[in-house]
């Protein structure tokens, strides 16, 4: 039996949970016979034998909440031979109440553990559709380190309105997308695979980055609008700040396109410098309507040794409980040298401190270090 009931614990004992906890109930399975048996009659401590499955419900699956059940009332059975006997109405009646508040704790596990299989099978196709949604970044590309991070607002959450993308071109150079979606939920989503799809699928035939933001504008709007008279809700403002970046791999330059999306941050040494372009385009989705046909790439330097960060509103606009922002700038000095994924992890959870853990918006991050010739 005690085999039995550690086999059972170990398969269906609740995460974050000690094995060590199961002394609990069956220490006070013990003690309860003890004391009860060795105390005068007119003491009885067997209605507490109900603590022990109870407890169990906490850290156990319903198999050893069951075995516990099991165990508290045969024990019951025990003291009332011991003491004045199993026929008598007291000891039926705690026998009784033992079973019934079982069965309960057996009936509180199995739909418990039927909710926590529902949500293990959710969360595994939101695994699946962010794995091909919002697809690592890699490592390294050319003369690149690259790394990125995501952070759902959305508690359990994987997929949001921000987004990030990198393609790597036929004439040796790196280019990578940046956006925020506007708005939440599916209609977010849809759009931001949407955004990705359409510059997975230009951004190694475009010639120039200026006929890329073209593309990506024109496919956005045509999308997002092709079925709007037949849909009932608004999609005259769906739009996403985004950013287009070109690297050359033997330029030690980046060129980009920001479409109203928050500047870059250069990191040389200690010194963190904004790339701020002489003028911000509309983001994408609403070039195209007000007769936009054109875009300007800025061209910045960007060296050996050099970390380039992209990023969403989300992290600069989160806030700590007494209204702070997040000092961004301030804290990417501190890990200016670090590598591109340490960078992200260091931030991650430095960003989590500061907001005690719920963000108010999605946040995404791209670090890009320039690696020696």
């Amino acid at each position: 039996m005690a085999l039995r009931l550690w086999r059972d614990f170990r398969r269906s004992r609740q995460p974050g949970h000690s094995p060590a906890l199961l002394v609990i109930p069956l220490g006070l399975i013990v003690t309860v016979c003890a004391v009860d048996v060795l105390t005068p009659q007119h003491i009885h401590l067997g209605p507490l034998l109900v603590a022990a499955p109870a407890i169990t419900v906490a850290f156990a699956g319903a198999r050893v909440t069951a075995l516990m059940g099991v165990l508290a009332v045969a024990a019951e059975v025990l003291i009332g031979m011991l003491t004045e006997g199993v026929t008598t109405a007291n000891v039926q009646a705690q026998i009784t109440a033992l079973i019934v508040v079982s069965v309960l704790c057996v009936s509180i596990c199995v739909v418990r553990d039927r909710r926590k299989r529902q949500l293990h099978e959710v969360r595994s196709v939101a695994e699946a559709a962010q794995s091909v949604l919002l697809r690592p970044l890699p490592a390294r590309t050319g003369p690149l380190r690259i790394s990125g991070l995501y952070i759902p607002a959305q508690e359990e959450a994987d997929l949001g309105g921000d987004l990030y993308a990198a393609a790597r071109t036929d004439h040796h150079s790196t280019r990578l997308l940046i956006g925020d979606v506007r708005g939440n939920g599916l209609g977010a989503i849809n759009n931001a695979a949407l955004l990705l799809g359409a510059f997975r699928a230009a951004a190694h035939r475009q010639a120039t980055l200026p006929r890329l933001a073209v593309h990506l504008d024109a496919a956005f709007r045509w999308d997002t609008s092709q079925w709007r008279a037949q849909e009932e809700h608004d999609t005259d403002e769906d739009f996403a700040t985004a950013i287009l970046l070109d690297i050359p791999d033997h330029e030690p330059v980046v060129h980009f396109i920001s479409c109203g999306h928050p500047p870059p941050l250069l990191l040389r040494g200690t010194h963190v410098t904004p790339l701020t372009p002489d003028a911000s385009h509309l983001p994408i989705g609403l070039g195209g309507s007000f007769g936009m046909d054109a875009y300007d790439a800025q061209t910045f330097p960007f060296e050996a040794g050099d970390l380039l960060l992209l990023y969403t509103d989300g992290v600069i606009e989160a806030r700590d409980t007494d209204g702070r922002f997040y000092p961004f700038t301030e804290r990417a000095s501190e890990w200016a040298k670090d590598a591109p994924d340490e960078l992200l992890r260091a931030l991650h959870h430095d960003l989590l401190a500061h907001v005690h853990g719920h963000l108010d918006d999605d946040a995404a991050v791209v670090a890009i270090r320039r690696l020696a010739a």
